[in-house]
């Protein structure tokens, strides 16, 4: 696969907003053919219409319907070069609080939406001996209250596109994950305006940790990163030093100064709130519509 993006076809999980519709626009602007998926019909109708790109309604946690949303694209475009997939999620609260399904939701759409989504795709990647760049997250190599499931499932994607470069390396495939810190989209936005314990957490927090990035900065990230067909895209880049020292982030002395932000434990204020939320997830969030 050359280097540049003209011309080459890019499908993008999670593309209705935030990242995968910021990342859309750029790579068109640069050249790319882009497919758009995810599950807000009327935002990819839209964005598409601005960016001649293709789109598919997809839960990525249905197979038949990814299966279909790659089958689509490949009609369209006659191949992928490049997957991106970016679809994900995160609940409110606590695991003791915590509706079970709103966990389990997370990580079948963050961990197994990737996993069925680079599974799909595959064939018509290493066709193309193309690149692969699986959203991960900061949250892959820290700990917070309240993200339980979020830091399992970005974990479990790092993991997953660990092994995958390995098996993946001898057809001229390249994989990567990407690694944003708090990223200006409206999943963060609704956590910030949902939970005052959240953005006392994110006040004391030491940079790069505290730091919110604008989505146009995150998008362009990742995208040199497709280019340079890169193992790791960090968002901020300083955020490579706080995973090459995750045994000390992780450490207990650190546990303790986490949960020891607010007045009272961070946890029972996070869990007081999201009580009187009476929900598990943002109020942008498609899980929380009927």
């Amino acid at each position: 696969m050359r280097s540049d993006l003209a011309g080459r076809t890019i499908l993008v999980t999670g593309a209705a907003r935030g990242i995968g519709a910021q990342l859309a626009r750029q790579a068109t602007a640069r050249g790319a053919r882009v497919a758009l998926v995810g599950l807000e019909p009327d935002l990819l109708r839209r964005l598409a219409a601005d960016l001649d790109a293709h789109w598919y309604e997809c839960d990525v946690t249905d197979q038949a319907a990814v299966d279909a949303a790659v089958a689509s694209t490949v009609d369209r475009f006659g191949g992928i070069d490049v997957v991106v997939a970016n679809a994900g999620i995160a609940n409110l609260g606590t695991v003791a609080l915590g509706r079970v399904d709103a966990l389990v939701r997370t990580v079948e759409v963050n961990l197994c939406g990737a996993i069925r989504t680079v599974s799909a795709a595959l064939p018509h990647v290493t066709a193309a001996r193309g690149h692969v760049l699986i959203v991960s997250s900061a949250a892959a190599f820290t700990a917070m209250p309240g993200m339980a499931a979020y830091c399992a499932s970005k974990a479990g994607v790092e993991q997953f596109a660990n092994v995958l470069r390995l098996e993946t390396r001898r057809h001229g495939v390249t994989v990567g994950t990407a690694h944003p810190i708090w990223i200006d989209t409206d999943l963060v936005r609704d956590i910030r305006a949902d939970l005052a314990s959240f953005r006392a957490t994110l006040r004391r927090l030491p940079r790069p940790l505290s730091t919110v990035v604008p989505v146009d900065r995150c998008a362009a990230a990742l995208l040199r990163g497709v280019e340079r067909r890169s193992r790791k895209v960090y968002v901020p880049r300083s955020l490579a030093v706080v995973q090459a020292l995750r045994s000390l982030v992780l450490s207990g002395p650190v546990d303790a100064l986490v949960t020891r932000l607010g007045g009272r434990t961070l946890v029972d204020q996070m869990e007081d709130e999201v009580r009187g939320l009476g929900r598990s997830f943002g109020r942008s969030s498609v899980e929380e519509r009927p």
